[in-house]
């Protein structure tokens, strides 16, 4: 646990880094950041408070809640490449998104479209796990489906008003620009909410470890194991795809980073994974709007860029023989 204390103390710290860069130039930027004043009329104050921090506190939430989502994925497979995206429930989360408000019944940044995320996301989840026979049959039927659901999501984007067109497209790419302060209610509840629940998981997946014929040789059903830790995942992700879009790859690479630090015991991981998550996303956030100002760039697609390459090591490496 010293670890993860140790990597936890670094979140307030490059929290005020963040704060303190960005496109626009603050000029008394740590007068501003201490003075604590939310309603100034200060433009300093307003920049700190009222655009950069909610977008940061946000990169911190979603970070852990993608940390957790993504091992709770590979803990449920028992197979260290699986992730949201590659179970189907990130498709199933932005199709539902998308479909609603191509329908009208939904817009960006409200709470509609996190139910509406929710619902795409358990959908995709559900139906995958009821085709799925066995762990490595998740992974294959996950893909198919995530194929199927990107391809209805593209159907859909192309069918939406022009008036919101840009706006979804950038929030597909995966992006924290759209965050509003309103946001960080749900995402703090479902932070709290996904991590309380996988922690009570934790024995249950070390279960799962030790593979389907262990666990049901000590009397638990493996498959109900696996439920609860995909409605727990989908909730987590949804709330992550409604408010920032798809963000490829994440899901992997904290959790990963978590085991080499903190071994295998999912007790230890789950928090570990959000911790890391929140440092790597509020990195990559930082380094997004800052990179080339005045330009927001996709958070999204600086992800996948770092995040694939570890993709392709942990195949190079066999990482599928990986407890």
């Amino acid at each position: 646990m010293k670890k993860i204390y140790l990597l936890a103390s670094a979140i307030p710290l490059l929290l005020l880094i963040a704060l303190a860069i960005g496109a626009t130039e603050v000029n008394h930027v740590w007068s501003s950041i201490f003075s604590f004043d939310f309603n100034s009329e200060s433009l300093d104050d307003q920049i700190i408070w009222q655009i950069r921090a909610p977008r940061v506190i946000a990169a911190i939430l979603i970070g852990a809640i993608l940390g957790i989502a993504g091992s709770l994925s590979q803990a449920a497979t028992n197979n260290p490449l699986a992730d949201p995206a590659l179970l189907g429930t990130t498709a199933g989360a932005a199709a539902g998104v998308v479909i609603g408000v191509a329908t009208n019944l939904v817009s960006l940044g409200s709470f509609t479209a996190v139910i509406a995320a929710a619902i795409g996301a358990m959908a995709a989840t559900l139906f995958t796990f009821w085709l799925a026979r066995s762990a490595l049959q998740l992974i294959i039927m996950g893909i198919s489906v995530s194929a199927i659901l990107t391809a209805l999501v593209g159907i859909a984007i192309s069918l939406i008003d022009r008036s919101d067109l840009r706006s979804i497209t950038f929030w597909s790419l995966g992006s924290l620009a759209l965050i509003a302060s309103s946001d960080l209610f749900i995402l703090i509840a479902v932070t709290a909410l996904a991590l309380l629940v996988a922690l009570k998981l934790s024995p249950q997946l070390d279960l799962l470890s030790l593979g389907d014929s262990a666990v049901r040789h000590i009397g638990r059903d493996p498959q109900r194991i696996r439920l609860k830790a995909f409605l727990t995942l989908s909730v987590a992700v949804a709330a992550s795809v409604s408010t920032v879009g798809t963000i490829a790859f994440f899901a992997l690479a904290a959790p990963h980073i978590a085991r080499f630090i903190v071994g295998p015991r999912h007790r230890n991981l789950l928090i570990a994974s959000a911790v890391i998550g929140s440092i790597i996303l509020l990195l990559a956030d930082t380094a997004a709007r800052s990179v080339a100002p005045p330009q927001d760039l996709p958070i999204g697609i600086l992800i996948a860029l770092c995040a694939a390459p570890l993709l392709i090591l942990a195949l190079k490496k066999g990482a599928m023989q990986w407890r």
